[in-house]
């Protein structure tokens, strides 16, 4: 299985490391971190930076493509180059999936259209302008179509398609091998539980438009 792992600048890392980490661990897969041009890619803090082995042109017909998402999502959306991709290797996948506002990616190409998918809570509102039904599911599945919500819910989408492919067992040997048990100290992970202030904050901030 081949697997495609998208990067553009200012991408957020755990959207792409969290799937890796899971999907690498799928018997007999080769994974390709591929971006526009081979080399580099800065993640959105600008502290860290992934290469990208290989052009997103070498790479034209993967078994499955994950997009994740970070504050450059908005730039890629004008992205002829990156949307054109997508398009054609969607053509031919087993699965196409995102993480985060990287759903906005493969609804802007035109691959959500009618479907149900999830984002990042401040993104989710955004979908319906690419004819995609928003939902504030962690992980959704609609076809070959698995669609995470915000950065963290990239683990559980990896470990939801490797089930899936790989069978359950498999899953949860990985998640095991991964110690992914989580038990954060605070229960403020959604907006429906954060404080009130934080989530009108992070609402109002500019950063997450598309102006």
């Amino acid at each position: 299985m081949h697997i495609a792992m998208v990067l553009y600048d200012r991408f957020t890392a755990l959207d792409i490391v969290g799937p890796y980490e899971a999907l690498s661990r799928i018997p007999d897969a080769r994974v390709d971190f591929v971006a526009e041009t081979a080399g580099p890619v800065r993640a959105d803090t600008g502290f860290l930076s992934l290469v990208a082995d290989r052009a997103l042109a070498d790479v034209p017909h993967p078994d499955v493509v994950v997009v994740p998402g970070g504050p450059g999502t908005f730039t890629e959306l004008e992205n002829e180059k990156l949307l054109d991709w997508l398009r054609t290797a969607d053509a031919t996948t087993t699965w196409t999936t995102s993480v985060c506002s990287g759903s906005l990616l493969l609804a802007a190409a035109g691959l959500l259209r009618g479907r149900r998918a999830a984002s990042h809570w401040l993104t989710l509102d955004f979908l319906p302008q690419y004819g995609a039904e928003p939902t504030a599911d962690r992980v959704v599945v609609d076809g070959k179509y698995v669609t995470g919500a915000g950065v963290s819910a990239g683990i559980d989408m990896a470990l939801t398609l490797v089930g899936t492919v790989a069978g359950d067992e498999h899953a949860q040997a990985v998640q095991l091998l991964t110690e992914y048990d989580p038990q954060p100290p605070y229960d403020a992970g959604s907006p429906l539980k954060a404080p009130a202030h934080l989530v009108e904050e992070f609402r109002t901030d500019s950063r997450f438009t598309l102006a």
